[in-house]
């Protein structure tokens, strides 16, 4: 009797052992490690980095640079999303707000200042740069050399001049202007990035490029003979 269990329990483990023809073996157990050409066919070159790399600003993001078509500035320039004229009607000084009336002054993120003073009969756009190389004061000017005040009336541009008080900025400086934002006053309109300014005139096709760097102007503007008390003259 036991003889004949024994005999049964084998059979039961070879048949339990024996794989039927046309039957998948075993499920195999050792990862599989895909080959480098496996890799490369699922994934083209192209399709990597546009999955990597993330959705980037055309470079048209960044300032014009010196010296293109005039169009090309003011197209920049419109490009950037209008601000809140409001928030630039007004100066500060310290804690101190002064309303500007129908004026506009604003701070770019370099620090360069800008304001509008119609008060005057040239009226125009002053901005304050920190300019690296400013125009070296003239020797028949004396006071207060300013050789980053660069005035901009859309005929023409003058860098560095005398000014014995703050002027129009005595009331302090602008609300920053956001970096990709425009604003707009009169037939003036301006944009800046996080480096340079760009302010355009619809009247006379003009702009200038703001930077530490230097001035530069678009349009119409040439360098001419610079009148008494200026540094640098450009003008239609």
């Amino acid at each position: 009797m036991r003889i004949a269990v024994l005999i049964a329990a084998s059979a039961l483990v070879a048949g339990c052992s024996a794989v039927p023809a046309g039957k998948p073996g075993p499920t195999q157990l050792t990862p599989i490690t895909p080959s480098h050409s496996a890799g490369a066919a699922t994934s083209t070159p192209g399709t990597a980095r546009s999955s990597a790399s993330p959705t980037t600003r055309p470079s048209s993001a960044a300032a014009p640079a010196a010296g293109v078509p005039v169009a090309e500035a003011i197209a920049w320039v419109e490009a950037g999303p209008p601000a809140d004229d409001a928030d630039f009607r007004v100066a500060l000084r310290g804690g101190t707000t002064t309303p500007l009336g129908d004026d506009t002054a604003f701070t770019t993120p370099s620090g360069t200042s800008c304001m509008t003073d119609g008060r005057r009969a040239a009226g125009g756009l002053a901005c304050l740069v920190n300019l690296v190389n400013p125009p070296p004061q003239p020797p028949d000017v004396y006071g207060a050399w300013k050789g980053g005040w660069v005035d901009f009336d859309g005929s023409s541009v003058r860098i560095g001049s005398a000014h014995g008080d703050p002027g129009r900025f005595a009331a302090g400086q602008g609300s920053p202007l956001p970096v990709g934002s425009s604003v707009s006053f009169g037939d003036f309109r301006c944009r800046t990035d996080a480096t340079t300014l760009v302010c355009v005139n619809y009247a006379r096709k003009t702009g200038v490029r703001y930077s530490d760097d230097g001035i530069d102007t678009y349009g119409c503007a040439r360098q001419s003979p610079t009148p008494a008390g200026i540094g640098e003259q450009y003008a239609c």
